[in-house]
Order: structure tokens, then sequence, then C-alpha cells
């Protein structure tokens, strides 16, 4: 099962990385830095990670409680979030050809927060039974 699972959070997380990373260069286009364009872009990824998610990777461990499932995503995934954002910084900060491409940023972040987001999605926001 959870290999399974697995692979749906995985894909949908390449949705995620999409609208990640056109918000971000969309947030860009409107004047927003390299990091407060991600925190954005973050967000509108996580909302829709958040969605899919509910949908296909955990539907049958889904709640009737929408808003409160959706708080306890952002909150529990707060945490890959910290390690995918501070991936992505210490890339852009350190690297220029990655501050020029912030795209390659957002790929290594997501990479580096896919297991902990996983992990406690799993644990702590999906967790009800249909």
């Amino acid at each position: 099962m959870i290999p399974a699972q697995l692979l749906r959070f995985s894909a949908v997380g390449v949705v995620g990385f999409a609208v990640d990373t056109a918000t971000l260069y969309a947030v860009l286009g409107l004047g927003a830095g390299l990091y407060t364009g991600r925190l954005v872009s973050y967000l509108a990824a996580a909302t829709v990670t958040w969605a899919l998610n509910r949908r296909f990777t955990f539907y049958e461990k889904r709640t009737d409680r929408v808003a409160t499932e959706w708080a306890r995503f952002l909150a529990a995934n707060s945490i890959g979030g910290v390690v995918n954002y501070t991936t992505y910084a210490a890339l852009v900060a350190t690297l220029p050809f990655v501050a020029l491409h912030p795209w390659l940023g957002v790929a290594a972040g997501s990479l580096a927060g896919l297991a902990v987001n996983f992990t406690l999605s799993r644990r702590l926001v999906f967790t009800g039974s249909r």
C-alpha cells in the first residue's frame, strides 16, 4: 500500500512542482524577489498538492473537515517546507547558475522535502476513514 501511495504522492508532487515554478516566475515577473516569490509559490503549490493528495493519494483517509485538514496539511508540511525552502535558498544564494535559473532550486527543494512531507501527510493529516 505504501509504495502505491508514495508513487501517487510523487506524481502529485510533479504537479506541485509545475505550480510552484509557474507561480514563482509569475510573481518574479510582477516584481517580487527570489525569496518572497518563493514563499508565495510554495503556498500555491501546497494548496494544490493538498487538494490532489486528498483526491488521489489519500482518498480513503480524507476527512469531512476540509478547512481543518487543509490547515493540518500546511502545518505538517511546513516541516518539509522548511527543508524545501532552505535547500532552495542555499542554492540560489551560493550558486549563480541556480539564481539565474531558480527552477533548479525549486526542484532540489521539492526532492529534499518529499520524504518528510509524505510521512507527515500520511501520519498526521489524512487520518480519517471513508
